[in-house]
C-alpha cells in the first residue's frame, strides 16, 4: 500500500485499498475521505461512481506513483483544487492555480443575488472587479445569454487563467479581460458591477488555515490593517462605473456589514441591502444606484 514519510513503495494494491490508505495519511484534513477519493478520481480520470464500481481493480505502478505524489502534496496542505487544477463553482468547472483565489461556496451567495434581479433577455453589461479566475463573471454570462462582460484584475497571471476559463466554457466572445487596478482603466457605465475583493485584516493571518494562507494569493486575501482598504477604493470609485439604474454586488467578510455600508453611504449610495449566506451571515452587500440622475 501507499507508504508514509519519505519512503516510497508501490506494492500491489487495489484502488479501494489505496484510497483507504490515503484517508489515513490525510488525518489532519477535515475532508480526508473526500480528498483521498477526489485525488484518486483525478489520477485515474474517472468519476466517483466509476471509482466505486471498479474499486477492486489493481493500480498500475504509474497510477500508484501519481497517487502517492498527490497525497504528499495534500499532506503539505496544498488544496485538492490546486493539485488537480480544477475547482467546481455553481455547477461549473474552473481552472485554478496559486495565482488566483479558489472559488468558494460563500461567493455563490452573490451569484444567487444577481440572478434574482437580472433579466435574461436584456443585453446587460457586467463589470467584474478583481476577476481572478473569472468565476463570477463567467458564471453570470453562462446564465444570462444576452449579457456581455468585462473582467479586470491587476494580475496578468490571473487574467491568463480567466481567459482560459472563458474558452473552457465557450463564452469567450461574451467576455473581455483587461489589466486594471480596480477602476483605473474601466470605461463605464455598467448595468451590473460584481466584486469579491480582499477583505481580511492583516492581523487575522494567523487565523487562516495553511490551505488558504500558503496557496491563495495574498493580494486576494488581505486588505490593510482593518480589512477595509479595498472597500474604500471601491466605494469612492463606483459612481464612475455604475449606470443610472445599475446595481452593484460586493462580497463582504463576517461582521463587516455595518462598516462597509457606512463607506458606500458616505459615497452617496443610500439604497443598500444585504444578502445572507446559508450560515445566516451577511455575505453580500447590494448597492442600488438610487441617487438623483445617477450623478456624482
Amino acid at each position: 500500500m501507499l507508504c508514509s514519510g519519505t519512503e516510497r513503495c508501490f506494492a500491489v494494491v487495489t484502488r479501494e485499498q489505496a484510497v483507504r490508505a490515503g484517508v489515513k495519511r490525510l488525518v489532519n484534513s477535515p475532508s480526508a475521505a473526500r480528498d483521498a477519493r477526489d485525488l484518486m478520481c483525478w489520477v485515474l480520470g474517472v468519476d466517483a461512481a466509476r471509482l466505486v464500481m471498479d474499486g477492486h481493480e489493481v493500480l498500475s505502478a504509474d497510477e500508484a506513483a501519481r497517487y502517492e505524489a498527490a497525497i504528499v502534496r495534500r499532506e503539505r496542505a496544498e488544496p485538492v483544487s490546486k493539485i488537480i487544477g480544477i475547482r467546481q463553482f455553481y455547477g461549473l468547472e474552473f481552472a485554478v492555480t496559486p495565482d488566483v483565489l479558489d472559488p468558494r461556496p460563500d461567493t455563490e451567495t452573490m451569484i444567487d443575488a444577481v440572478l434574482e434581479i437580472a433579466q435574461e433577455d436584456r443585453p446587460l453589461r457586467i463589470l467584474d472587479l478583481g476577476t481572478g479566475s473569472g468565476c463570477i463573471l463567467l458564471t453570470l454570462l453562462h446564465h444570462l445569454p444576452e449579457a456581455t462582460g468585462l473582467g479586470v484584475d491587476a494580475s496578468d497571471k490571473a487574467l491568463e487563467i480567466a481567459r482560459k476559463n472563458a474558452q473552457r466554457l465557450q463564452i469567450e466572445k461574451k467576455a473581455r479581460f483587461e489589466r486594471s487596478d480596480w477602476f483605473e482603466k474601466v470605461d463605464g457605465p455598467f448595468d451590473l458591477v460584481v466584486c469579491n475583493p480582499p477583505y481580511i485584516a492583516e492581523y487575522e493571518a494567523d487565523d487562516l488555515s495553511d490551505d488558504v494562507l500558503k496557496w491563495d494569493p495574498a493580494s486576494a486575501l488581505f486588505s490593510g490593517v482593518d480589512g477595509l482598504s479595498a472597500f474604500r477604493v471601491l466605494s469612492s470609485g463606483l459612481s464612475k462605473a455604475l449606470s443610472e439604474t445599475g446595481t452593484a454586488f460586493f462580497e463582504i467578510g463576517s461582521g463587516q456589514g455595518e462598516a462597509v455600508a457606512r463607506l458606500f453611504s458616505g459615497a452617496g449610495f443610500d439604497d443598500l441591502t444585504f444578502r445572507r449566506d446559508i450560515a445566516g451571515i451577511q455575505r453580500c452587500l447590494i448597492v442600488r444606484n438610487a441617487r438623483d440622475g445617477g450623478g456624482d
